[in-house]
């Protein structure tokens, strides 16, 4: 899969299975309204109407099927013929599994996607995740040629119209932004340490004609950072804290996208054990997601202010490594009261957010991280965790999810009950809490909202996405799709537009009164 070149296309073309072998996918009642001239060009000569028809009345999707067409050149698959409430109509997840299952092998394949307008976007990010790039397989190295996957949307019911050119560049930047995302937290800290992380993202500004403003290691400390400093003083490559930022001409508001990247966690001195410290190299995943998502979102044009900041550290062990009973202060000027230094990404993310109000003047402000192992817990593998002070953004988040298949799932919001887990006798806060069986990943994210002040009159959204960042282990790139539906109504792009839960137009008087102008998109 690391040297596959993904293509969307609104048609691929015609050609026998034999020359380039092809999967159509889609749930059964929609590949049911495909005609047979529709299809034909892709499977004829060795598949005919009649073996075309038999397969799709044989398939019983439970929650999936797949049939094979012709040997091993041809298939169609199933997806679920209905979801409950908390999934996406898209089925994006079983989308990823059936075309890792089901794609014939070769040099040349197609996949055709069979679904209703308002699916494209998550089913695309969807096919995307089944291609992951990283690997150092001394197999797949030695092979120079790339294979090629054409992906083509077939879009049934009353809109299917086919996809323009902008439509499919946005599917095309989506799906890189996905690959990129599981890229980078796919590959080791060996190669992707906050030195090639901060590379990352001087090529994403050199491709968007943005240059980052980096602020790295000694200067953190005299700058006032002292949760990015005090996590990764210890590592080999110093902590930085880096931010590119879009400022087009007529903006009305400014966004701040503020990622955990935590290049590799040993949990510090409070050092993890010898089965949970593999995989965390993934650590990194929010800033990984949010490089990925602004790549893309900035492509394809965005009408407001957008930052995307990025909190880099190894959290490493050395003799100059946090200790538990320091005292920390951060750069919203509260002392905190190591407790914990496994509860690192918090402390990084604290400094991220109150730079985004202060430095930035951001009026929306959304961290995104591999937080807590509790939110697997709370929230399982599929859904991230959301919090955040507003409920209309809540209810847009889980909206989001289900339109991007970046799934989605509200936290307690509860600040007077649970703030108190903090409570230390010598700072303003500890970092961890006394008690890990009350709401741990509320509790994560509430100390990062204390920072910017559970009383700041702006939009502050949480998202913690520590399980669904991989499967197995494979990282799937999530949280880019979430991002760019969720802001999507402040995009150029139509279909950004469609899949946004934001700014649609109300029909009451009182709602447009309350409404503010300065957010009149996006809230």
């Amino acid at each position: 899969m690391a040297n596959v070149v993904l293509e969307f296309k609104a048609s691929a073309g015609d050609s026998e299975p034999q020359s380039r072998p092809v999967l159509i996918i889609g749930q059964q009642s929609n590949l049911q309204k495909v005609s047979w001239s529709q299809i034909k060009g892709k499977l004829q000569p060795v598949v005919s109407k009649e073996i075309w028809q038999a397969a799709l009345s044989g398939l019983i999707p439970n929650p999936t099927d797949s049939c094979p067409l012709y040997l091993n050149h041809a298939a169609v698959a199933a997806l679920p013929p209905r979801v409950s409430r908390h999934n996406s109509q898209s089925s994006a997840n079983f989308v990823s599994r059936l075309v890792r299952s089901s794609l014939p092998g070769g040099n040349n394949r197609c996949i055709v996607m069979v679904c209703e307008r308002s699916d494209v976007f998550a089913s695309s990010c969807a096919i995307a995740r089944a291609f992951p790039i990283f690997s150092r397989r001394t197999t797949s190295s030695r092979r120079a040629e790339k294979k090629h996957v054409t992906v083509e949307i077939m879009i049934v019911g009353e809109e299917n119209s086919a996809l323009d050119v902008g439509q499919l560049e946005c599917l095309a930047n989506a799906a890189h932004g996905v690959r990129m995302a599981a890229r980078i937290v796919d590959t080791p800290c060996n190669e992707m340490n906050t030195d090639h992380f901060l590379d990352e993202i001087k090529a994403v500004g050199a491709e968007l004609g943005i240059t980052p403003v980096i602020i790295r290691g000694e200067e953190l400390k005299h700058r006032g950072f002292g949760g990015i400093y005090g996590v990764g003083k210890a590592a080999e490559h110093p902590p930085a804290l880096a931010v590119l930022s879009h400022t087009p001409v007529g903006a009305t508001q400014t966004i701040a996208w503020v990622g955990k990247g935590i290049v590799y966690d040993t949990g510090g001195l409070s050092i993890k054990g010898k089965t949970s410290m593999p995989g965390m190299k993934r650590d990194c995943g929010g800033a990984a997601a949010i490089l990925g998502a602004y790549r893309a979102t900035i492509k394809q044009g965005f009408k407001d202010n957008l930052h995307a900041v990025f909190c880099l550290a190894e959290n490493a062990v050395g003799p100059t490594a946090t200790r538990p009973d320091d005292i920390h202060t951060l750069y919203s000027g509260k002392t905190v009261e190591i407790n914990n230094t496994d509860a690192e990404g918090r402390l990084v993310l604290a400094d991220g957010v109150v730079y985004a109000r202060k430095d930035l003047s951001a009026d929306i402000i959304l961290d995104m991280a591999t937080l807590t192992g509790a939110q697997g817990i709370s929230t399982g593998k599929y859904h991230a965790a959301v919090m955040t002070n507003s409920e209309k953004w809540e209810v847009a988040c889980v909206r989001a999810g289900r339109s991007s298949g970046d799934l989605a799932h509200p936290l307690v919001y509860c600040p007077e009950l649970h703030f108190s887990e903090f409570t230390s006798a010598m700072a303003d806060m500890k970092n961890s809490v006394a008690d890990r069986e009350n709401a741990q990943s509320s509790c994560a994210g509430l100390f990062i909202g204390s920072h910017l002040g559970f009383d700041w009159p702006g939009v502050w959204v949480h998202v913690d996405i520590a399980s669904p960042v991989h499967a197995g282990e494979r990282a799937t790139g999530f949280g880019v799709a979430l991002l760019m539906a969720l802001f999507g109504q402040a995009s150029d792009d139509s279909m950004l537009n469609q899949v946004s839960p934001l700014g649609a137009a109300t029909n009451t008087s009182e709602d447009k009164m309350e409404r503010d102008c300065k957010r009149r998109r996006l809230v």
